[in-house]
């Protein structure tokens, strides 16, 4: 260790600035934990442009976090289609289309594959080139957040009074030195966090590979033979992909995929491939090139002690249905809470166990459900080997051309209007909920059921005067009184008790509809049902030691009368 290594103290340091990390320094700081923040890349190095999609979960937590209005008016032109097209090129033949609203036509569209969503917030099409910056402003004018860039991990050592952090400064042999209560590795695919503790990817290492080039092509929007969209696919004899909109005018992201267990990158000709994509000659100037592998991978392990891992460096999937950043940032806000909980003092350190718990199991669902999408486009012969009269005009081409399209569209609208993908997470098995006895509804990518079912996100309502639920709820424990005349004093003066933060809110009777059958719902602060109930439990206090992560030693269930 260099002698002369400054120290900087905080409670919880994040390896790793991309959007997880930003998001979990963003959600700790609103809580008021002071956190550091390390990033081996430099201030002002360009976004990765990996991401582009942000889901409505996701927007969610950015709404609370004060920032999804802004990353709403980032990406594409506002009245710029972000519809999913399949074509033969980008200069031939049209065979599905699936609608999503331009953002300018977002909220209060009807007849898209992904409108009237039961959410304030739904999705957005955007790619982390514009969004990064964003959490990133954001993140460099918290008090409570400090940031070093330029700067790599080189050892992490940890006991029972926290953990200790070399890093070492970019371009020099200058070293700083951390000490947290925690560290989170938000440090993407290549974890140095994910190696310190021990932990190994489990999974299938390589289904596939795509070379992903960048090209500034101002053209090429002029030359589409059909509307155009923000995310474009195409099959042919030629090759296999898509391209990306990126900035509605002349930014394009043309993804070419290899089907390979063992892809030779480097037999991807951009301007062959390219041509293939387009259909014809495109004058272009390459930006970059991106090799990169399609894997589904789980970390074993999500914790050890007091070091967790969050994002890529616990899970990698193949990005069909867009929910890799997006996973990795359920992952940070489940986290958060925990952590801000215990460093505050109301949260038993038991709580920390319900982070593996609960978002091992889910990450490891939500991984499965994408190889299935993924494979049920790659694996297929209108993939591997095209036929040549896709291309062709005339009536045998015109009706494989409709087979193709029937197929391709049954086969991804849902994995872009993964309904239950974004809402229908239940955490089952948690220390830390107090379960009833009723089962969750079964899982389903494409349908949500909402549900208070103890481990369910918290059903959105609209309240009085077009206000969301959300809005209205609490930072941390929130209990929703469907019923004014219900007593809830055990629960508030348990709650003080144990310093626990609760807000009750009030809602007006019969106003939680069919979804909402008891009186009573606690939801926890990252919206997911913790407990609910006519009345108060005969034991408000032990109530309150269980979703705070001091439970009996004998697990209770809560029955609620519904």
């Amino acid at each position: 260790m260099a002698a002369d290594a400054q120290t900087v103290q905080t409670s919880v340091l994040i390896v790793g600035a991309g959007p997880v990390g930003m998001t979990l320094a963003l959600d700790l700081a609103s809580r008021g934990v002071e956190v550091a923040v390390v990033e081996k890349r430099a201030e002002h190095a360009p976004p990765r442009q990996r991401c582009n999609h942000i889901s409505a979960r996701t927007l969610e937590i950015f709404r609370r976090l004060g920032v999804a209005a802004e990353i709403r008016d980032a990406g594409l032109p506002a009245n710029y289609p972000q519809d999913v097209a399949y074509v033969t090129t980008l200069t031939g033949h049209e065979l599905t289309r699936i609608r999503i609203p331009a953002r300018a036509d977002r909220f209060g569209s009807v007849g898209y594959a992904d409108s009237d969503w039961p959410t304030p917030e739904p999705p957005h099409r955007c790619n982390q080139m514009y969004f990064e910056p964003i959490l990133q402003r954001h993140i460099q004018a918290s008090p409570r957040i400090r940031i070093f860039y330029d700067h790599e991990v080189i050892e992490t050592t940890q006991d029972d009074s926290g953990v200790i952090v070399r890093a070492r400064i970019a371009g020099s042999d200058k070293e700083l030195l951390f000490r947290a209560e925690y560290l989170v590795g938000c440090d993407g695919g290549v974890s140095t966090i994910r190696k310190a503790i021990g932990a190994s990817f489990e999974g299938a290492s390589v289904i596939s590979g795509t070379r992903s080039v960048l090209v500034r092509a101002p053209a090429l929007l002029g030359m589409l033979h059909n509307k155009p969209a923000w995310m474009t696919w195409f099959v042919n004899p030629g090759g296999f992909g898509c391209v990306v909109a990126m900035n509605g005018t002349d930014l394009w992201a043309f993804h070419i995929w290899l089907p390979s267990r063992a892809p030779d990158f480097d037999s991807v000709d951009p301007e062959i491939a390219i041509r293939a994509a387009v259909g014809g000659d495109l004058e272009y100037d390459i930006i970059s090139i991106d090799d990169w592998y399609g894997r589904r991978l789980i970390a074993s392990r999500f914790r050890d002690s007091r070091i967790f891992i969050a994002g890529d460096a616990a899970h990698i999937w193949i990005p069909f249905a867009g929910y890799g950043m997006n996973a990795g940032i359920a992952d940070a806000m489940n986290l958060s809470w925990q952590l801000a909980g215990v460093i505050n003092g109301w949260g038993d350190p038991g709580l920390l166990r319900a982070y593996e718990v609960e978002r091992h199991p889910v990450t490891d669902q939500v991984s499965r459900v994408v190889m299935a999408i993924a494979l049920s486009n790659l694996d297929t012969d209108l993939v591997k080997n095209p036929p040549a009269t896709l291309i062709e005009d005339g009536p045998a081409g015109d009706r494989i051309r409709a087979e193709a399209g029937r197929y391709l569209y049954d086969a991804n609208v849902g994995q872009f209007a993964c309904l239950g993908l974004n809402f229908g997470t239940y955490y089952e098995e948690s220390p830390v909920i107090a379960y009833d006895g009723e089962a969750a509804p079964a899982y389903d990518l494409l349908i949500y059921h909402p549900s208070t079912v103890p481990g369910c996100r918290t059903p959105h309502l609209w309240l009085d005067g077009g206000v969301s639920l959300y809005d209205r709820m609490g930072s941390e424990f929130t209990l929703l009184r469907f019923d004014p005349t219900v007593d809830v004093t055990g629960l508030s003066q348990a709650a003080a008790q144990r310093g626990v933060p609760l807000t009750i809110l009030d809602l007006s009777s019969g106003g939680g509809g069919d979804i909402y059958r008891c009186k009573l719902v606690l939801s926890r602060p990252d919206q997911h049902i913790a407990w609910r109930g006519d009345s108060e439990p005969e034991n408000p206090l032990e109530l309150i030691d269980l979703v705070r992560g001091a439970p009996p030693e004998t697990s209770i269930l809560y029955e609620a009368s519904v």
